[in-house]
């Protein structure tokens, strides 16, 4: 089992001794005679409760924490008002503009947009594909799938299963983090499929990381295998509860372990009381940080070096990034998720979970 607190990805992350006066077409010079002011465009609030509960909070205070003005805007998942939020931003003078895109058509004609204003801007969370971010702060996506994929190996074996039928409830297919989850996640389980050691069951992409949508298509999952489901690969906690809301309908709920991330307090209650074998926390306090410190710089006219670059499938650009390490969570460890602070002892152990937080050794 994986211990400790999660760390920030080692490789040259966020080197302070690579400042330089940035002077390259983005309009940085003209930021430097600013004062700075940041805006954030959020993705929605359906999709994973983490946008406003953790990443809002995470982002006030590391903006508070430097002195500087911010202003935080949630676009509920509507691609008009992404772009709206975005003209308000850049008219109301911010001098960098971070965004989680909707998809990356709309992110970028946003991030285009901003630099053409003379605008720094910077890919948080999901990378903007053939965009012009300046940066790009996220996880290391394809670890977070690989650690889902081993973790419903871990619960299939815990439960002996033999020959598992597995089912996976993938992320959002305009989301370039669920195509890397899914990479991450096949590398563990394809070879467990071509070995016929597990068999390959259904394998749906969840429009926009909707819950009730999820429900949906696994309910038709269940009923196209006859009910022969033994493990989900849900690509975070959102699309987790949806599979074990039908699950308890059909009673086998605790019976078909569930893969969940975000390590939300719904999705850790699940692990708690044995719904969900299994999520990935990632440190939002870490990454909210990592991005607010290149924002400010941006915003002064600074370039940082990170020391990590991503590789941009459709724009072909090396994009200078900070990648973050995730962290497997299983029911002996959840208590690690409140030792951080990602979680209070008091939105967790409510009700019925207050014996069970007991046992898993939250104090």
């Amino acid at each position: 089992m994986r211990k400790g607190i999660l760390t920030i990805a080692a490789v040259g992350l966020l080197a302070t001794g690579g400042l330089t006066a940035c002077s390259d077409n983005s309009g940085d010079k003209a930021a430097s005679a600013k004062t700075p002011k940041i805006g954030v465009i959020l993705p929605d609030s359906k999709s994973s409760p983490r946008w406003e509960t953790a990443d809002r909070r995470f982002l006030e205070e590391a903006f508070k924490t430097a002195g500087v003005q911010s202003d935080i805007q949630n676009a509920q998942n509507d691609k008009a008002a992404f772009q709206t939020l975005a003209d308000q931003m850049i008219t109301g003078g911010v001098t960098a503009l971070m965004i989680v895109n909707l998809d990356s058509g709309t992110g970028k004609a946003v991030l285009d947009k901003a630099k053409s204003q003379g605008v720094a801007t910077i890919d948080y969370d999901r990378l903007t594909l053939g965009g012009s971010a300046q940066y790009y702060v996220s996880f290391d996506n394809e670890t977070v799938g690989k650690l889902q994929g081993e973790g419903l190996a871990k619960c299939l074996t815990d439960k002996g299963a033999k020959n598992p039928v597995v089912a996976y409830l993938n992320g959002s297919p305009t989301d370039n983090n669920a195509t890397l989850f899914k990479a991450g996640y096949d590398s563990v389980l394809k070879p467990k499929f071509d070995a016929k050691e597990y068999t390959k069951g259904p394998d749906d992409a969840v429009p926009g990381w909707d819950g009730p949508t999820a429900a949906t298509i696994f309910e038709q999952q269940l009923t196209a295998t006859k009910g022969k489901i033994d493990g989900v690969l849900a690509a975070n906690d959102t699309l987790g509860n949806a599979a074990i809301s039908i699950l308890k309908k059909n009673k086998i709920n605790g019976k078909v372990p569930v893969t969940g991330q975000d390590a939300s307090v719904e999705g850790l209650q699940n692990i708690l009381a044995g719904d969900q074998c299994m999520t990935v926390y990632k440190a939002v306090r870490e990454e909210a940080k990592a991005a607010a410190d290149l924002a400010i710089a941006l915003a002064k006219g600074e370039k940082k070096e990170t020391g990590q670059t991503v590789k941009d499938p459709e724009g072909g650009r090396d994009v200078p990034s900070v990648l973050l390490t995730p962290k497997a969570i299983y029911k002996d460890n959840v208590k690690d998720v409140v030792a951080d602070g990602y979680v209070t002892k008091e939105q967790l152990c409510t009700g019925t979970y207050a014996k069970l937080c007991g046992e898993a050794g939250i104090s």
